[in-house]
């Protein structure tokens, strides 16, 4: 009779080792993990903590702002073209969404899942007509003869398999297999399991009054009035806490004292600085960029806004281009590429000076420089200017030849 029925067993969503019941699917999906705290751990839940709030805000936010055009390589240099692609790339990759809510999207989901992934819809001529999101939680990596496939299961469809050359996939870092990837909030469950206790502690804390723990004791004749004696005082100091009273009255005979510590002396304030640091090292960023200016000064935050250009965005803006550039563009001469100017322009004083210099130089072309500050073009700023005044030292004094004018 046992023999008729038999556990489905499974290892993943193809192959039957381990049960889909089993709470171990959950990890195996990235989707969630216990951290030693206790507290369970998913994006979900991660996202309730501001420090991870805010990083995968400001990071997605300023690569979304960032004006994306597409250029072609000739003979005698580059030129910014208008096409299609440079449409969806730069305004709206399908009728759905803008191309700002695609982008921010997109980072966000490396940010959290560890994977952004996006399907590029093409016409029978192979044409790019569309770019659309894809939930990563939904989709499995595979390799089949030597080629990546993209397994994607929405609800009760059948699933829907794409080639790695229909997939736009930006991971946040690939384990050595080159298929399944590393989620920085599964990652880092402990820190993040720590940010959730602490944030769940202190709540817990000020609900009751900012009254630690404590225990009573006293003369008690039974277990069933120990009992009652802790019920109706958890009920007074609830009462008093509602009421906003700071006195509790106590029968005679009755002690109350504390069993936990209170949160300067648990040292909790510091403990949330610390989460704050050890995010911002997950997603390398500077404690300002989290609202933390405990060591922010006037000087070194601007010299941490050039680092957040430098050393956090520029690789993910490479790691950007580049596949769009290989999954749109293969070996042509076109490509897409991102401009960076808006978050580098500094104040006033110093881009006046800046394109002063480079106009001066002949490396910037009056137009260019006033288009730089949406600024209109002006009569004869088309033409490229140089100083002309510089010499040899040796030839300082003489009278120029009249090769040299």
């Amino acid at each position: 009779m046992f023999g008729l029925f038999r556990r489905e067993m499974r290892e993943s969503i193809e192959n039957p080792l381990i049960p889909i019941s089993d709470a171990r699917i959950a990890s195996y999906f990235g989707l969630d993990a216990l951290s030693e705290t206790g507290d369970p751990v998913t994006v979900d839940s991660a996202m309730g903590v501001p420090a991870i709030w805010a990083s995968v805000n400001v990071i997605p936010g300023a690569i979304a702002q960032l004006p994306l055009h597409v250029f072609r390589r000739g003979d005698a240099g580059r030129e910014r073209v208008e096409t299609p692609i440079a449409s969806i790339l730069g305004t709206a990759p399908n009728p759905e969404t803008t191309s700002f809510q695609w982008r921010k999207s997109l980072m966000q989901q490396v940010l959290t899942h560890g994977r952004g992934v996006a399907f590029i819809e093409r016409d029978r001529g192979n044409r790019v007509r569309g770019i659309w999101g894809l939930d990563p939680t939904h989709l499995t990596l595979k390799r089949e003869n030597g080629r990546k496939l993209y397994i994607y299961r929405d609800g009760h469809r059948e699933p829907v398999v794409y080639s790695a050359s229909d997939v736009i996939d930006i991971p946040f870092a690939l384990r050595p297999d080159g298929l399944k990837h590393y989620s920085p909030i599964m990652q880092n469950a402990d820190v993040v399991g720590l940010a959730i206790a602490l944030t769940k502690y202190g709540a817990r804390y000020f609900s009751g009054g900012g009254v630690p723990p404590f225990a009573v004791t006293g003369n008690f004749q039974s277990g069933a009035a120990m009992d009652r004696a802790r019920d109706d005082l958890e009920r007074a100091m609830r009462q008093a806490v509602k009421e906003k009273r700071q006195a509790l009255t106590l029968p005679e005979g009755l002690t109350i004292s504390s069993i936990g510590a209170d949160a300067e002396r648990s040292q909790m304030v510091e403990a949330q600085r610390f989460v704050v640091e050890q995010i911002a090292r997950i997603y390398g960023l500077s404690p300002i960029f989290l609202q933390d200016l405990t060591h922010g000064t006037f000087s070194n935050t601007e010299q941490q806004d050039l680092h957040f250009v430098k050393h956090t965005l520029s690789q993910w803006i490479e790691q950007i281009e580049q596949e769009l550039n290989l999954k749109l563009f293969g070996s042509s001469s076109f490509y897409a590429e991102f401009n960076l100017d808006g978050v580098l322009r500094g104040d006033f004083k110093t881009r006046m000076e800046g394109y002063a210099s480079a106009i001066q130089h002949g490396v910037l072309l009056p137009n260019e420089a006033r288009a730089m500050e949406n600024r209109e073009a002006v009569e004869g700023g088309g033409r490229a200017y140089m100083q002309g005044a510089m010499l040899p030292i040796d030839k300082l004094g003489e009278e120029p030849a009249n090769d040299d004018i």
